[in-house]
């Protein structure tokens, strides 16, 4: 149907034949056709994925391949006509889109009762992603942890329970902290808001629709949004890449990833223009998955979300009616096995001895990759530990303080209970300064008669630190208090207050970490088939399957954190260009070290302060990455 118009009437095909159907019921059972209608808005039809479909389904090599039939509904008949004017047929192919009349093609399935593909009724609950984690739970499928803020019913929010503080929301007893994610309960809004804690930087990656190149983009607000009906849920840290589960029948599941539209928004693809995906191997617990949403949602063809995390897997997702994108190979499976599902409804007698086209349910067990001594070895990880890349030069000021105002904030935030404190988040960092404005402008008002301890220079220095760049971010300041013991003459109790700026990633040493990513993503063998001529794709495949399991470990320090951002966006291929000192790094740092990054060493690398033994150090780390 490429470059084809669906005539104004329903119209039957084969091949790019089309004539004008006037069979009746009784007339289609005696010759023995089977007539699959599809019913759906033209601009889904013309497609090139359902072209190839349907197109495949009179080509098949089966006994009923000269008496099937495929009736197509136009835009004309589907929107205009009354529905007893509609085309007859056996099997109905109906799903839904923008501008698709749902409760008449429901009402056409009650009048003439074809076998259908896609449950319609169904359908209406994939619209409520409330009520699509409702279903999944029932059947067992494992979701992100959620709460439902519903203000639909509510003009004044009266009945809502809701509040956010700080990095953290309530919804009706929840709690979520950031980061967490912000879904509209409509599945038709795409507008998804991913909030950052203030210690990543703060703000939000804003998702939505692919617009040109772009998915997302980043924002500084981190207030969440208040109006609206909203599914809050846990950020769920993956590896960056999203798999997308497509499914025919209950025994066929294929699966892709593709870069998150959460990291930078970018959407990379392919020569022709196609948004770059890759293979994924799904594990038979997630085949078990992909069959208990078609069950759920009486859903034949079907498309889902699934996250891989902290060694599950969730369905965050459900989208009804979905074709993979230029797979030929996926076009066969997808043809043959809608064909065998009709025909074993409708004419069973013709079928009696069919094999199955579905994969086999094995568990994907990995392949040796070295062969030494006559045994065979398989590569279990690669170990490397790299420094941060070019900085800034590091600044520091220390200064001792006495004032109450000091001490009733060190009070505040249980400062006495270890004798020290370190303050990066934004709203700390502001009492800090919200201090120092303070005790300058007593000093302004008193310049005769001091009654401030403090070195004036000082403060005004601290002033100027925390007042640069216009706003504050966790990872280029910080301020620390320790308390001092009393010396005999003392009067007061002292505070040491230790600010520290610099040290902040140079555009030079971005480049390094990039060129560093580049070169550490051609480590692994070339990939297969049409991927073989890419450099670095082997990785790349590597890392959209199941068996890759990539950890990055950083510290706190800023720098670090963007050097270990850079690093792993190239070496993942994410983008090839990053810019620097915008959102979008800051963005892609929280998300990726929440993730693959681990921005605090895991309870087994308590040791690494004290240990001065490579061995020990590699031996730990390699222990984390085999488990």
């Amino acid at each position: 149907m490429n470059g084809r118009k669906i005539p104004r009437g329903g119209t039957s095909a084969k091949g790019n034949h089309f004539t004008v159907s006037t069979q009746t019921e009784s007339a289609l059972k005696d010759e023995r056709h089977i007539t699959i209608g599809i019913c759906a808005m033209e601009k889904k039809v013309l497609a090139s994925p359902m072209d190839s479909i349907l197109s495949r389904l009179q080509l098949q090599d089966h006994q009923l391949q000269d008496h099937i039939k495929i009736v197509y509904f136009s835009d004309d008949v589907i929107l205009n006509k009354p529905i007893e004017e509609w085309p007859l047929c056996d099997c109905l192919i109906s799903f839904y889109s923008k501008g698709f009349p749902l409760d008449k093609a429901i009402a056409y399935v009650n009048l003439r009762h074809p076998f259908v593909i896609n449950d319609l009724e169904m359908q209406y609950n994939l619209m409520d992603r409330c009520k699509v984690y409702e279903i999944l739970a029932q059947h067992g499928v494992e979701v992100p942890r959620y709460a439902v803020l519903n203000r639909k019913d509510s003009e004044d929010n009266s009945g809502v329970s809701f509040s956010e503080v700080d990095d953290t929301v309530e919804v009706n007893g929840v709690v979520f902290h950031k980061p967490f994610v912000e879904k509209p309960v409509s599945a038709e809004d795409h507008n998804i808001y991913i909030y950052f804690p203030s210690d990543y930087g703060g703000g939000s990656q804003r998702l939505f629709r692919k617009s040109m190149d772009h998915s997302s983009q980043y924002s500084r607000e981190s207030n969440v949004r208040s109006t609206g009906s909203y599914i809050y849920e846990e950020f769920m840290a993956t590896d960056g890449a999203d798999v997308k589960v497509y499914t025919v029948g209950v025994d066929y599941a294929h699966a892709e990833a593709r870069k998150s539209p959460a990291l930078d928004g970018r959407v990379e693809r392919d020569d022709l223009g196609k948004e770059k995906r890759f293979p994924v191997l799904l594990t038979a617990a997630e085949k078990l998955i992909a069959r208990k949403v078609v069950l759920a949602f009486k859903q034949t063809v079907c498309g889902f979300d699934l996250l891989r995390a902290n060694g599950k897997s969730y369905v965050c997702d459900v989208n009804g009616f979905s074709f993979v994108k230029n797979s030929q190979k996926y076009y066969d499976d997808c043809a043959q096995i809608l064909l065998e599902v009709i025909t074993a409804k409708l004419a069973p007698e013709y079928i009696p001895r069919l094999p199955s086209s579905a994969p086999n349910m094995a568990v994907n067990t990995p392949a040796p990759l070295l062969k030494s001594g006559g045994s065979m070895q398989e590569l279990r990880c690669v170990i490397g530990i790299i420094r941060h890349g070019d900085r800034t030069p590091k600044q520091k000021m220390k200064m001792v303080v006495t004032h109450r105002k000091f001490f009733k904030l060190f009070e505040e935030l249980n400062g006495f209970k270890n004798g020290r404190l370190k303050l990066k988040k934004p709203k700390l960092l502001q009492k800090v300064l919200d201090i120092a404005r303070y005790l300058l402008e007593e000093v302004e008002k008193n310049r005769r008669f001091p009654i401030i301890e403090e070195k004036v220079h000082k403060l005004q220095q601290l002033k100027a630190v925390l007042e640069m760049y216009g706003y504050f971010s966790g990872i280029n300041r910080k301020v620390q208090f320790r308390l001092l013991l009393r010396r005999p003459g003392d009067r007061r109790p002292q505070l040491l207050l230790i600010l520290k700026w610099g040290g902040e990633l140079t555009s030079v040493g971005q480049r390094q970490a990039e060129e560093l990513g580049r070169a550490f993503r051609c480590m692994y063998p070339g990939g297969e088939g049409e991927y073989a001529s890419l450099p670095g794709s082997g990785f790349l495949r590597l890392h959209s399957t199941y068996r890759h399991d990539l950890k990055v470990y950083a510290s706190d320090e800023g720098r670090v954190q963007m050097t270990a951002a850079a690093f792993t966006k190239i070496a993942s291929s994410f983008v090839e260009k990053l810019t620097a000192g915008t959102g979008k790094l800051v963005a892609l740092c929280a998300d990726v070290t929440l993730s693959s990054i681990t921005v605090t060493m895991p309870s087994s690398f308590s040791t690494l302060r004290s240990c001065r033994s490579l061995a020990l150090l590699f031996s730990l780390i390699a222990r984390e990455m085999c488990t």
